[in-house]
């Protein structure tokens, strides 16, 4: 555990983001980062971002573990949920004990359960008055979002907006192509994952972190990488064997 306040973490956090904002950067990764500053700052062990579609269906950004995120893609399977409710209703929601909420979500609560988690907790990603997602938080023990918690999370809920949105003024116009892109993105990543996966003989979760590393490693965007993996077959065999390199075995 850091001897670093708590304060001076959550602003080095914050100047970090908006230092990223200010630079290029791939909208997949910086969330799925921002995910990770919630995992270290806030009393939780997990976290994920669900963003709504121009359909208003919520779609899988970023999540910190493979928990995570098979957790929320079972919630918006299951269509019940702290992030479903808190989109649903543009309100947080906070649940300190998960069991107790077995009525409210009865498909939802048993799978949290399964996968490790007591308490879960939902804020809103708003933007002009309009609701575009929530960030999820998950804790393998019962327990409240202290005031505290709850400040640095809608903090960072607001950053993740900025991060969809900062190309242009967010009204409904200018709204919707701009979270299809950033869906878009996630897609062709999921795709280049599951690609890895079967290669490298590897987990989802493996994959990804080998995508981000190269990319970061490399200056480019993770999308770009994961695009280039998926459409160009004659560069393809050498970008596998360098994220194998990455990994340090051989591809299948």
């Amino acid at each position: 555990m850091t001897d670093t306040p708590r304060e001076t973490r959550v602003l080095a956090a914050v100047v970090s983001l908006v230092d990223s904002l200010l630079d290029d950067f791939d909208v997949v990764d910086l969330l799925t980062g921002l995910t990770e500053r919630c995992a270290e700052l806030l009393d939780i062990d997990a976290a994920a971002f669900l963003l709504a579609d121009p359909l208003h269906q919520l779609r899988l950004l970023a999540a910190t573990s493979e928990q995570a995120r098979e957790l929320e893609l079972f919630q918006l399977q299951a269509d019940e949920g702290p992030c479903m409710d808190c989109y649903a209703t543009g309100q947080p929601v906070s649940v300190s004990d998960i069991e107790q909420a077995a009525a409210r979500w009865p498909r939802f609560v048993p799978a949290a359960v399964g996968a490790g988690f007591a308490s879960v907790h939902a804020v809103p990603m708003r933007a002009a008055g309009i609701v575009l997602g929530a960030l999820g938080l998950f804790g393998a023990r019962p327990g409240e979002l202290s005031e505290a918690d709850q400040v640095v999370s809608q903090t960072l809920s607001h950053i993740a907006c900025v991060a969809l949105l900062q190309e242009h003024p967010p009204t409904p116009s200018t709204l919707m192509p701009q979270l299809r892109s950033a869906l878009t993105s996630r897609v062709i990543i999921e795709q280049a994952k599951g690609l890895l996966r079967e290669m490298l003989d590897v987990s989802v979760q493996e994959a990804f972190q080998l995508l981000r590393t190269y990319a970061r490693g490399n200056g480019e965007h993770l999308t770009d990488v994961a695009r280039r993996l998926m459409t160009d077959r004659q560069s393809r065999p050498a970008l596998v064997a360098e994220l194998a390199n990455l990994l340090g075995a051989p591809p299948r």
